[in-house]
């Protein structure tokens, strides 16, 4: 196709699509004039929120107090939700014990400690790890965590009971029947 011609099919592309914009553009000064004289148009909803936090309209006491509250509310809430570990009074000695050869670092959680690890000892290295806690009397559950696996069926325990999806072990110390 030669560029002259190409160049005439450009030129009557682009008039037929002025002539089609034409009755757009007919009365558009008057529509803009009306628009002006309106009242003006409401911010959109995001900038109106974040013209509301603006640094300028926040008064530095407010944004204090306003810290402040807000750092005494996480403090509240951290202290509820962190278990706080209370010893049981003291009434007996109980032996927990667990053989695991060749391990390297051995623990007992339990009710009894928040579910905080105990550290057991093997002291003569036969692979018997053992622990002495004082409790009361009551029923408790635990596990022990060998090398960082949870051993939640200790064949010493009176029962077994399954809590989120673990095995722990139960035992009765004392009192009628427990």
């Amino acid at each position: 196709m030669p560029l002259d011609e190409l160049d005439r099919l450009i030129r009557e592309a682009v008039a037929r699509e002025v002539r089609a914009g034409l009755p757009a553009l007919e009365g558009l000064e008057g529509r803009v004039v009306r628009r002006l004289a309106g009242p003006p148009a409401r911010p959109p909803f995001a900038s109106r929120i974040s013209s509301a936090f603006s640094p300028l309209r926040i008064r530095p006491g407010w944004a204090f107090a306003g810290g402040v509250a807000i750092l005494l509310i996480g403090i509240a809430l951290g202290r509820l939700s962190i278990p706080i570990f209370r010893p049981l009074p003291a009434s007996g000695a109980n032996l927990f014990t667990v053989a695991a050869p060749g391990a390297k670092a051995v623990t007992v959680v339990g009710d009894f400690s928040a579910w905080q690890p105990i550290a057991l000892f093997d002291h003569d290295g036969d692979g018997v790890w053992s622990v002495t806690v004082a409790l009361p009397a009551g029923r408790y559950e635990y596990a022990f965590v060998v090398d960082g696996r949870w051993v939640g069926q200790d064949p010493l325990a009176a029962e077994y009971v399954r809590t989120f999806g673990e095995y722990v072990s139960v035992r009765y110390i004392g009192g009628d029947g427990l």
